[in-house]
């Protein structure tokens, strides 16, 4: 029983970003991510396909199923993917309020370079 990997769409420049692909990349004990990022003419292509065109400013998730998946959402998926504890952080996330999690997920995204910094070599 072999699904469609699930592919996460990442900004390639930034320190945070880079922490967290590495993250999902250790605890992917099932190997069903892919990662792209927004700058890889692949990561453009398939958020182009989804109706997404610029500089991306969250996280994207492509699911096996082909849905889109952006900000909080994505988040909360990624973890119950993992499995295990990552469980755990999925309910806690979803514990708070929609709108409240929202909010903070753009206060991050929206500081991220500033907050954790870029690379300049991607």
């Amino acid at each position: 029983m072999h699904s469609a990997p699930i592919t996460v769409i990442f900004d390639g420049v930034c320190n945070l970003c880079d922490v967290v692909v590495r993250y999902l990349h250790r605890f992917d004990a099932k190997g069903q991510f892919n990662y792209l990022s927004f700058q890889s003419d692949e990561g453009a292509a398939m958020l182009a396909r989804h109706g997404i065109i610029g500089p991306p400013d969250t996280v994207y998730v492509i699911t096996h199923r082909g849905e889109l998946l952006i900000e909080d959402h994505a988040i909360i998926y990624l973890f119950s993917r993992l499995g295990g504890i990552h469980n755990l952080f999925s309910l806690i996330i979803r514990l708070v309020p929609p709108p409240l999690r929202r909010s903070l997920y753009q206060w991050v995204s929206r500081n991220r370079y500033r907050v954790f910094g870029r690379r300049d070599d991607a």
